[in-house]
Parts: structure tokens; sequence; C-alpha cells
């Protein structure tokens, strides 16, 4: 099969297009004949630091296909299944930047008839921003309409992939959302998402906006540069608010005045998904799959996120395309 392979880390050049064997499921797997994989800053970032060893890595956690082979007990009746992968090169070798890939079979959810392309979007963005919605003691569980009415969710950076994948979601439940921005063209894409509120940074006073809009402050902060954010975030949250961390846009290090948080106990939570507990991770999926039932997920420019797609072979160009921070969701099309 062919495959997008590295042997060092490096730049995006490392990435080679390669003729690997044709993978099989072991007890518990199925294997997906992959039609889209997915791109996000956690692949670039893991190609460019970590050592592969003796054996070639392909990259990249999310994709969606149709299974093609189980192993040992897994129900023959999946295959033919359409399906979206999260976390396929996690502690493994095969991501699915390659024609197939084989992941455990919770890894592969089923997908009905929305588009591959919709379903290569999913995973880490989606599960990041329901754990950040869901992370809190004051905050749900689980995700469903009307589970966060009555709250007001701010999302900084809301023309990103899990800036857009909060929004959605966070409708979906019932929220209120207030997102930032820094450009006019990036306000559309927000509020094409389903942001109600809007606010450009680089124009207007966020704390003093928000404020306007959420007079007692929001409930929940999606979190992607909070050394950049540290001070609006303490002025615009409401006690027991919780403030979700992702990312560490604009640097690995932050400070924050504790006197003003401890009054609100305001609750900081650091979201990584892969090292997040099981059960959140399962949560996550089922929600997931149940907004994808509703019609409440969508892609696009309609949806406010645009797509760029990249055939298999310039597979190095697309995770280029997402280290210059392109706005939208980056793909690779396996089968051209």
């Amino acid at each position: 099969m062919r495959a997008i392979t590295y042997t060092e880390p490096g730049g995006p050049e490392v990435l080679q297009l390669t003729d690997q064997p044709l993978p099989e499921p072991g007890p518990g797997e199925v294997r997906v004949a992959l039609a889209v994989s997915g791109v996000n800053p956690t692949d670039w970032k893991r190609r460019s630091t970590a050592d592969p060893g003796d054996a070639p890595q392909t990259p990249n956690q999310d994709g969606a296909g149709t299974v093609d082979a189980v192993g040992e007990g897994v129900d023959p009746a999946r295959v033919g299944e359409r399906v979206w992968v999260w976390e396929a090169a996690w502690e493994r070798r095969l991501g699915t930047a390659a024609e197939h890939t084989v992941v455990r079979a919770e890894q592969a959810v089923p997908l009905g008839d929305h588009p591959f392309e919709l379903g290569a979007a999913l995973g880490i963005p989606f599960m990041t921003a329901h754990r950040c919605l869901t992370v809190a003691e004051h905050l749900p569980r689980r995700l469903e309409p009307g589970s966060l009415t009555g709250r007001t969710v701010l999302v900084q950076g809301g023309a990103g992939a899990v800036g857009n994948a909060a929004i959605q979601l966070a409708r979906w439940a019932g929220a209120v959302v207030v997102t930032t921005v820094s450009s006019p063209e990036k306000a559309a894409l927000a509020r094409a998402a389903g942001a109600q509120h809007v606010v450009d940074y680089t124009r207007e006073d966020v704390a003093a906006r928000v404020r306007e809009i959420a007079p007692d402050g929001v409930q929940a902060v999606v979190e992607v540069s909070i050394r950049a954010n540290a001070e609006v975030d303490t002025k615009v949250v409401a006690q027991h608010a919780s403030i979700a961390i992702y990312a560490d846009d604009g640097g690995p290090e932050f400070s924050a005045p504790t006197r003003a948080f401890m009054a609100l106990n305001t609750r900081f939570q650091f979201v990584l998904v892969y090292t997040a507990p099981a059960e959140a991770k399962a949560q996550a999926v089922a929600d997931i799959t149940s907004a994808l039932a509703a019609g409440a997920i969508r892609v696009g420019e309609d949806a406010g996120l645009p797509l760029h797609t990249y055939p298999l072979a310039e597979t190095a160009a697309a995770h280029r395309a997402v280290q210059d921070a392109a706005v939208g969701k980056v793909l690779v099309d396996v089968t051209a």
C-alpha cells in the first residue's frame, strides 16, 4: 500500500511517499481503507520533535474511510462500514496518511452517510472541544441539547479548528457563545459556525464587550492562548468558571493574578486529548456521534471551516500549511 512515512524528526521534507506492507488487524482491531486523512497541529509538532526509532512512522491521527477487515473478537458485519478514525498514530506506527490503517475497533466510529471529509475533520478537534466544555465540576459531563442552556461560553480564537468545533458543540448544547477573532474574514467564519457574538480583539476591548454580553461573566472559556489572554480571562469569568487550556499559542508559559482567580474559585484545566481519561474520550465519541446524527456538525466555508485538500503525495505540503496556520481544516485525499 502507499503510505507517507518518516524515519527521523524534522521539517515537512522528512515525509516521503513509500510502499509499505498491508497491515492485518489483530484481536479487537479493524483495518480501515482510508479515503481522507485530517492534519492537526499535533501531527506536525510530533513529526518535528519525536524520533520514530528503528521503524518508519506514518503521521496523522484523524481520518475517515471504510472498514475492510476485522480481527478476532470483532463483528464481521463491520466490514463495509463507513467510519471516522481518531488517534490512529498515538503510540502506534501507522497513522492515517496511508491507504490503510489499523486501530482498535472503538477508534473506528460509524459515520453513516456523512461525507468522508466531515469524518476526517472530527477526531482531535471535536474531542478536544468536547473535553473543554465538559471538564469542570459546574459543567455537564455530557453534551446534548439543553445541557449548556443558561450558560455563556467564551471561545478564544473562534476561526480555528478547535474553536469552530467548540462553537458548534456549545450551540448544539444550548449555550450562548461569544468568540474572539483577529479579522473581519475570521469574524464571518465564526458567525457561520454559529457564534451569536463575535469580538475582534484587534479593534475592540474584549473584556468590556464580553461583560456587555454577559454581565455576570462567562461560565467556561475555551482557551487557545492563555499567555496572551490571561488578563482578559480574569475580567470576564464568573464565579466557579473554568478556563480550559488546549494549546500554547503565544508561548509555553503564562502568569496569572492569583488573588483574582482565588476570589472567583476559578478552575484552570489543561487539556490534551491523547492523555485524557478513557471515560472522557468515550463520552466525547458518543456525544459527537449524537450531534452528527442531529445534523449539528458541519464542515466547509458555510460552516466556518474552509477545507484545504492535498493529494497523498503532497502530505508534506499539507503539514506545512497547518504549520503556517492555514485558516480552516487541512485534509489529505488518500485516494488521489
